[in-house]
């Protein structure tokens, strides 16, 4: 079976609803398992953080019930604007097209989605409503710890993933 799986924090949980991760399933999405938290801005906003690339997207909370439905087409965007091909694009799209709720695992990815959430805090300013592509393109540019003996931006580490599994092009 083709499996998204998101991990929340308590404060996107509350919102999103039911854990359904069942004690067996494995994520098949290329990209691996993915991080959210609820972001209380006006309008809220969730922030999703992919575990293996800390690449971050955010989009619109609202409505609750069907975050996890949108999530895939927001990922589609965020990645058509890092520039990755449309074959992988489409490919990952149908591995999430099933999804998964868990509770947060690993505390490095949350303590980035935390440094995510007070830089896109003071990167957006007073603009409301923010541009949130925009906000997550800047996000990416933004060397992680847990990134530096690897390419040290979610954007690099991004692009060397995806140059480890995609054949050059001739």
């Amino acid at each position: 079976m083709q499996v998204l799986i998101v991990r929340g924090t308590k404060k996107l949980l509350d919102r999103v609803g039911p854990l359904s991760l069942g004690e067996d399933e494995q994520q098949t999405t290329l990209l691996g398992q993915w991080y959210a938290t609820a972001v209380f801005w006006k309008p809220q906003v969730a922030l999703f953080v992919n575990e293996s690339t800390l690449v971050p997207v955010l989009m619109p909370l609202a409505p609750a019930t069907t975050l996890l439905a949108r999530f895939p087409r927001q990922v589609a965007t965020v990645l058509a604007a890092h520039g990755i091909p449309d074959t992988i694009i489409g490919e990952e799209l149908q591995q999430m097209r099933d999804h998964r709720l868990a509770k947060t695992a690993n505390r490095s990815v949350v303590g980035i989605m935390n440094e995510f959430t007070y830089l896109a805090e003071t990167y957006r300013g007073d603009t409301p409503p923010p541009d949130l592509l925009g906000l997550a393109m800047r996000l990416a540019t933004t060397p992680c710890g847990p990134l530096y003996s690897k390419h040290v931006s979610p954007d690099r580490e991004l692009q060397a993933l995806l140059r480890s599994v995609a054949p050059p092009a001739n």
